[in-house]
């Protein structure tokens, strides 16, 4: 049975024929950290945006302009992340 890798970017970036030196080594031990955190900061964002798609959609007790201004920088602000 095989499994997953958690760090299929750098998996496919590495992957060649023969021997592995030193740096190649060091180089995909970091890239493959650096991809963990990504996946982490992405599995983030999307849990605050999921969030904070919730609580705009239960903010009908605000006003409307308030609400309406809440949205758009809700909105502005999950467009800058990418």
């Amino acid at each position: 049975m095989t499994t997953q890798s958690d760090t299929p970017r750098t998996d496919a970036a590495f992957a060649h024929e023969g021997e592995w030196d030193t740096k190649a080594f060091r180089m995909n031990a970091v890239a493959a950290s650096l991809e963990r955190e990504l996946n982490a900061d992405n599995e983030r964002i999307k849990r605050l945006e999921e969030a904070g798609d919730w609580l705009v959609a239960q903010s009908v007790d605000i006003g409307f302009n308030d609400w309406i201004k809440l949205k758009q920088l809700w909105d502005q602000a999950k467009e800058t992340k990418r």
